[in-house]
């Protein structure tokens, strides 16, 4: 199992007039979680786009627990529970600085290739940086 943290303070354009942040916000949030655990590993996006790889979204499954306030600083931990295939599945947990946690999700992207728009599988680069996390 691999798992990431990073933080990100709400801004107040992501939130709605009631002082939440607005629900479509939180997809923006997943993929800030993604990136940098990707980007931990030591590997990027841009670096699997060079090699012709596109990842799209294919599915989301959200549950909205409490909300989350401008200016609150949210921990967002991303996990990667079992090693992808053709498939990546990232279970998001959204907490804020009493550790409560405000949001749970699970988003799954497929790896493409960037020209044919064919499914491939996992590229072999996220797949070695990956390994350590799943003996």
């Amino acid at each position: 199992m691999f798992s990431h943290s990073t933080e990100i303070r709400v801004r107040y354009g992501e939130t709605d007039q009631m002082g939440f942040v607005y629900y479509g916000n939180y997809a923006l949030y997943y993929e800030v979680g993604r990136v940098e655990a990707i980007r931990s590993l030591g590997i990027t996006y841009k670096d699997l786009e060079d090699q012709g790889v596109i990842m799209p979204v294919v599915r989301v499954d959200a549950k909205y627990i409490g909300p989350a306030k401008y200016d609150d600083l949210l921990k967002i931990t991303t996990t990667i529970n079992e090693m992808p295939d053709r498939f990546i599945t990232f279970n998001v947990i959204i907490t804020n600085e009493e550790k409560n946690v405000l949001h749970k999700a699970t988003v799954t992207l497929c790896f493409k290739n960037a020209d044919s728009g064919l499914q491939i599988r996992t590229p072999p680069s996220l797949i070695e940086k990956l390994q350590p996390y799943f003996p």
